[in-house]
């Protein structure tokens, strides 16, 4: 028995690396066929040979991997209402610039106020019956403004152009353009004037106009005629009343009441007919002037004169 034979008939049946299945056999000698490996023996993953370290996208596969184990780790003990909080806290944290796509499109959102812009007139004519909801809205607005004094805007007096507007009930309870300035950026109530101006504007590529009054102060009134000179307001007189009217025609009446007492004297020291005759031609002519029109009543003022009385002097 030789030995070579010896020697493969004391080989053990337990190790692995020197058993060689058949289908690996067919090679033959030491330089002819591939080497084989076992699957059981390999690992489960094996870094590939690049001068002793791994290559970037291997790095970024096992990551991924051993994130996601993690994530399904942690997510499998949440409720679905927890899952999805979690999810949007985090895609909210790594891409913020992203929610831009899902904002909701608010160009076309129109508010109240823009719609009273929009439709907005500085006069509107009382009979006139607004064909859209949009210019009623506009004129129940305009209905709710005082429209006795403005407020203006003094910014570009320079060039001619001042901007007006009604006062509000807000203002008219702070006296804003009356007690005080009508500058929208001046409070003075110092030396206030009343100025009276032909408003001419565009609207609706219409060209309009229309006589507004303003109280201003003195700095702010030589702003208002800076370019031109405006109509200033005065105080009116105010007319007579009919106690001095009734007055001045008794005044009027005494001198030629004297003088027929004088002739009356005269006819008396003349002889006592004559002054009795006198006084007959008297009685009938005021007897018949009776019946010539209604009695001259003394005017009396009442209280809604004197109060219109007290406005006039207090705006003017």
């Amino acid at each position: 028995m030789s030995f070579k034979r010896a020697q493969d008939d004391y080989d053990s049946s337990f190790e692995g690396d020197g058993f060689v299945p058949k289908r690996a056999r067919g090679g033959g000698g030491s330089g002819g066929g591939r080497a084989y490996r076992d699957p059981i023996l390999q690992p489960h993953y094996s870094a590939p040979r690049n001068n002793g370290l791994p290559s970037r996208a291997a790095l970024n596969d096992l990551s991924c991997v051993t994130i996601g184990q993690t994530l399904r780790y942690h997510q499998s003990s949440l409720t679905a209402y927890d899952r999805h909080k979690m999810l949007v806290n985090q895609y909210l944290l790594y891409h913020p610039q992203s929610t831009a796509f899902l904002a909701r499109d608010s160009s076309q959102d129109r508010r109240d106020m823009d719609v009273v812009r929009e439709n907005h007139q500085f006069l509107w004519d009382a009979k006139e019956e607004p064909s859209t909801w949009e210019k009623a809205l506009a004129k129940k607005y305009y209905n709710k403004l005082f429209k006795e004094y403005c407020i203006c805007d003094l910014d570009r007096y320079k060039e001619n152009k001042i901007g007006m507007r009604w006062r509000i009930e807000k203002e008219v309870h702070s006296g804003k353009g009356q007690f005080s300035c009508g500058n929208k950026k001046c409070d003075s109530d110092a030396e206030l004037q009343s100025w009276e101006m032909n408003f001419a504007y565009v609207e609706q590529a219409e060209k309009k106009n229309a006589l507004v009054k303003l109280r201003l102060c003195e700095p702010c009134s030589c702003k208002l005629n800076f370019c031109r000179k405006r109509k200033k307001v005065k105080k009116r007189r105010q007319p007579q009343s009919g106690r001095q009217s009734t007055e001045a025609g008794t005044r009027e009446e005494t001198p030629s009441n004297s003088a027929t007492f004088a002739d009356g004297g005269s006819s008396s020291k003349a002889g006592q007919p004559s002054a009795a005759g006198g006084s007959g031609a008297d009685d009938a002519e005021s007897t018949t002037n009776i019946w010539l029109g209604p009695a001259k009543l003394p005017h009396e003022e009442n209280k809604e004169d004197e109060f219109e009385q007290y406005l006039e002097d207090l705006l003017l």
